[in-house]
């Protein structure tokens, strides 16, 4: 029964009689109560749109996004920093939210060729974004690539850039100086938060090669699938060679971070067979190369090529997947040259679905299936977790690519910071060029004008991020799937670090505001006056 229908309780002369005789519900029971009603006017409201034969996670999504959404102005209502909590927000919903594209569209009163562009205008060159040549940034020495596929050959002016496959492949995959120190560090494989950094200074800006390696042996993968080592050496070469090194955070360290992550997260939960695990382990691997440190909304925004060719549908992730298996292709990279042709498919189909997934604006829905997915097992009293099909099952290994893909903020703070350092300027770089570019600035992307203004944006954004984003996905994949107590206490434990470094700039921010001398409107100090 919705508020507000001809049908809807009316108050009673009891209720009346209570109120005048100065009985009045206090303002916490009233707000529960209006939160409630909303509650009701929700479900109510899917019960009536069932027809359309919305899925559960469909509408899990909505009520989430909803919630989000109320969470998200009450953390704006904070008084310390209005405008910088806004900007946290639009980060979210920006990058989080899988969105309505909003339309200009004419009205019909328009007449034909208003706000037209003639053709030879609307596809000019220029119009599809940037040449394949780099992108020079105006506030850093770095620069934002565009993005092209570089298929490596012998006659490509690129190949001497992949060092060749040595016949007696290295215990730890690759070439080295520290290769016993090297095999210290990756026999820590199996454990949440190994050094990635040092990995990769020990095995000469290859940790990637190393740590797959690694663990496709640890977990008998060459054997169980017939893949000649050195073709997998091969490939991975091919695939690492492909992450721009000048690329802040999306490069080679962090898609070996998501496969040692992953690995982590398959041993917690061992309930998928081995070719999803090789589908699984090859899809983290891939699931960022060739990543140009730019966003889709980047892309799109400045009509690239790539956003053209995918119809600005997750533009990155769709050029990630695809390149990845393009390099099959590559003169002794065929990994999988031994799978049979079911095999194959399967393993095609399932590294499709997990890559095309890591794309932010599918969080809340990944996030709503997996929690329909826990309140399923509730129901049904179930003390282990059973996938019986391929939506299910891919469903979870999605969702676990994601938790991989999202899991430096539960990590040991002295890595975190280090992410967290690599991802603003990422972010700062793509603020620049579309300061260049003259185009609107995307959420958290604005370079601040000095370090203590830089400090408070990065901790607040922090915050807001674990709140609301990374914090809620681990807290359901731990109810589902396994214990994730171990990284939710990192969670809480950065959370508060970023919390203090956020109270710390803010207090030094208001005490240096207050200390300000007052001018008069003729600009003299007014304490001079006195």
């Amino acid at each position: 029964m919705r508020r507000g229908s001809s049908c809807a309780p009316q108050p009673t002369t009891s209720n009346n009689n209570l109120k005048h005789s100065g009985l009045i519900i206090d303002d916490e029971n009233q707000k529960m109560a209006r939160d409630t009603l909303d509650e009701l006017d929700w479900c109510l409201d899917q019960l009536e749109t069932m027809h359309t034969h919305r899925s559960v996670g469909d509408m899990a999504s909505n009520k989430f996004r909803k919630m989000l959404g109320k969470e998200l102005t009450a953390f704006e209502a904070d008084d310390s920093n209005p405008v910088g909590n806004s900007r946290v927000s639009d980060f979210i919903f920006q990058n989080y939210l899988n969105k309505e594209q909003e339309l200009d569209l004419p009205s019909p009163k328009e007449q034909d060729g208003v706000n037209k562009l003639p053709v030879s205008t609307a596809m000019s060159s220029d119009s599809v974004g940037p040449s394949s040549s780099e992108i020079s940034s105006n506030h850093s020495n770095r620069h934002i690539q565009t993005i092209s596929h570089r298929v490596l050959s012998k006659t490509d002016s690129l190949s001497n850039t992949i060092p060749e496959c040595p016949e007696d492949i290295p215990v730890s995959g690759v070439e080295t100086t520290h290769q016993q120190e090297l095999m210290q560090y990756l026999g820590e494989v199996d454990n949440w938060g190994i050094d990635v950094f040092k990995i990769s200074e020990l095995s000469n800006n290859r940790p990637l090669t190393c740590i797959t390696y690694t663990i496709m042996k640890k977990r008998n993968l060459l054997n169980t699938f017939q893949i000649n080592p050195q073709t997998l050496v091969t490939y991975l070469m091919h695939l690492e060679a492909h992450y721009h090194q000048d690329v802040p955070y999306h490069n080679n360290m962090h898609a070996a971070d998501v496969v040692q992550s992953a690995h982590v997260l398959l041993n917690a939960q061992p309930i998928f067979n081995d070719l999803e695990v090789l589908a699984t382990l090859f899809a983290c691997a891939a699931h960022d190369v060739d990543h140009p440190g730019v966003s889709n909304q980047f892309l799109v925004t400045t009509e690239n090529r790539l956003a053209w060719l995918y119809n600005d549908e997750s533009v990155l992730e769709n050029h990630h997947i695809s390149l990845a298996f393009q390099l099959l292709k590559d003169e002794g990279c065929n990994i999988f040259d031994n799978l049979a042709p079911k095999q194959w498919k399967s393993v095609r189909k399932m590294a499709i679905d997990m890559v095309l997934s890591t794309d932010m604006s599918k969080h809340m829905g990944l996030l709503a299936e997996l929690k329909t997915m826990v309140e399923t097992k509730k129901v049904a009293a179930a003390y282990e977790l059973k996938l019986d099909n391929y939506a299910e099952r891919i469903q979870v290994l999605q969702n676990l690519v994601h938790c991989a893909d999202l899991g430096n903020p539960a990590k040991p703070l002295q890595f975190y910071k280090q992410w967290t350092d690599r991802i603003t300027e990422e972010f700062f770089n793509q603020g620049d060029e579309e300061k260049r570019r003259d185009i609107s600035l995307s959420p958290m992307c604005e370079r601040p004008e000095n370090k203590a203004l830089r400090d408070e944006s990065v901790a607040k954004t922090q915050v807001g991020f674990i709140t609301y984003i990374v914090h809620p996905l681990w807290e359901t994949w731990g109810d589902l799937v396994s214990d994730a107590s171990t990284q939710l206490l990192h969670l809480e434990d950065n959370r508060d670090y970023y919390d203090k470094m956020y109270q710390d700039c803010v207090k030094k921010r208001l005490t240096e505001t207050s200390t300000v001398p007052a001018l008069t409107p003729s600009g003299e100090d007014v304490a001079d006056n006195e």
